[in-house]
């Protein structure tokens, strides 16, 4: 094929994922503790997590555009091939645009290649699941931009859902009020959040405690996942327990095994928090 697929780290893909599928991932930089990190210096998830367990508060920032146009650069050097780039949303992130603007110049600078920038208008293992989907469309021969125009068609139908085990690490990213974080936690309220179709994560339901927050995101699942569809992912930060009890679930109420579960990287669970839960489908909508 003359062309390859890439993504961004915020698509929570694991490694072994990426390695069997040839994936080259454009990095989004985090800091904590005053200590810059990267896909070539990452701390180690579990590591990440218990700072922020500890009262850390990472920062994260946007691609750099400058760091973008060598990502672009050095494929095309090294493949000689166009590039299908499926980003992060631009609802969460000013780095779509910056990424879009990498393209064009890497492009002007090497006439005859073809370089396409998606906003997913997803995140985590959403944006991943939009990845996995057009892999297989390019290996059952599709063209660039057969693929481009199935994925700007169906990325509205990835739905996203999310449940939080504690709305202060959303409270410090300005998502809730702090009186919304106090009583969420004094009676066990569970938010159930989804990402809209501007790419924004916003607020859905709420519901008392852990089992049924999690219950939740399976009865959401029920009444949108379009017939036929199988391809599921589940991403959490640090709750490897939680995400495979709602694996079981959705194994015995549908017979679906969960394709993917993995943890959800420092860019987005910098503002999530630790104890974040989240489902991934093909639905009839967002």
């Amino acid at each position: 094929m003359n062309y390859i697929i890439t993504t961004d780290t915020t698509s929570d893909l694991p490694i072994e994922y990426l390695k069997d599928h040839d994936i080259n991932l454009l990095s989004f930089n985090y800091s904590v503790d005053e200590i810059t990190y990267d896909i070539d210096n990452e701390l180690p998830y579990k590591d990440f997590y218990n700072k922020m367990r500890d009262g850390a508060s990472p920062k994260t920032s946007q691609v750099n555009p400058e760091y973008a146009k060598n990502f672009f650069q050095k494929l095309i050097d090294k493949y000689d091939l166009d590039i299908l780039h499926i980003g992060f949303s631009s609802g969460l992130s000013g780095s779509h645009n910056n990424t879009r603007l990498a393209a064009l110049e890497v492009m002007e600078a090497n006439p005859g290649r073809k370089i396409i920038v998606v906003d997913s208008l997803g995140a985590s293992l959403g944006q991943g699941l939009l990845v996995h989907k057009a892999i297989g469309l390019k290996n059952s021969g599709k063209t660039i931009d057969e693929v481009h125009n199935w994925v700007e068609e169906n990325k509205l139908n990835v739905c996203h859902y999310f449940t939080v085990d504690d709305l202060v690490y959303l409270f410090r990213g300005g998502r809730v009020s702090k009186t919304s974080a106090f009583a969420a936690g004094v009676l066990n309220i569970k938010p159930v959040l989804h990402i809209d179709n501007e790419g924004h994560l916003v607020p859905l339901s709420k519901v008392r405690g852990r089992k049924k927050s999690l219950k939740e995101l399976a009865d959401i699942m029920e009444n949108r996942m379009l017939p036929g569809e199988e391809d599921v992912f589940i991403s959490h930060s640090d709750c490897i327990e939680d995400a495979e009890l709602l694996a079981k679930n959705i194994k015995e109420r549908f017979g679906i095994e969960v394709l993917i579960i993995n943890h959800i990287g420092p860019t987005i669970g910098a503002h999530t928090g630790p104890g974040t839960i989240s489902l991934f489908f093909m639905g009839r909508e967002r």
